[in-house]
């Protein structure tokens, strides 16, 4: 059974939806979006992690995670996994990872359709020259979420604050 919850981040609200096993999805919603909220657990820990994550006290997720997608999408999302918090990398770069150098568009748009926002960490990849590229979920919440990792502009090696 697919439960779901409504949490107020400060980017705005966000749904997201598990199953008794693990997050399948958190998706940026109207603040009027009214869920079931027939939450669970995983539910419930995802609300305290993204609430540390927001209060900078969480650097990274312990959540289990389904993302649905293709073998390449599910790759990429695998692979959005292991930039560490407060760095970056171009999607070009992303396409070495995974042995696929041409495929940067392709892995862009993998990358735009990223089920689980902020905990798979796509707004960490941004484009070869140094730009923020693009975000599907507004280019202000990349912005924020940048800053907030402590990347002083948007360059490819962002610095931490200290």
């Amino acid at each position: 059974m697919i439960r779901e919850k409504v949490i107020q981040t400060p980017i705005g609200a966000m749904l997201a939806k598990a199953n008794q096993k693990a997050i399948l999805s958190l998706a940026f919603v109207d603040e009027n979006y009214e869920a079931e909220q027939n939450e669970n657990g995983i539910l419930n820990v995802l609300a305290k992690q993204l609430n540390e994550y927001f209060m900078r006290k969480r650097e990274s997720f312990d959540l289990p995670l389904m993302p649905q997608g293709t073998d390449f999408e599910v790759k990429i999302w695998k692979e959005l996994q292991n930039i560490p918090y407060g760095e970056t990398i171009s999607y070009k770069e992303e396409a070495i990872k995974i042995e696929n150098p041409k495929a940067w568009r392709a892995v862009a748009n993998a990358n735009g359709k990223n089920p689980i926002p902020i905990i798979i960490p796509c707004h960490r990849v941004i484009a070869s020259g140094g730009n923020i590229g693009g975000y599907a979920r507004g280019i202000w919440r990349k912005e924020f979420l940048l800053e907030l990792e402590g990347c002083m502009g948007i360059r490819k090696n962002c610095s931490r604050l200290v």
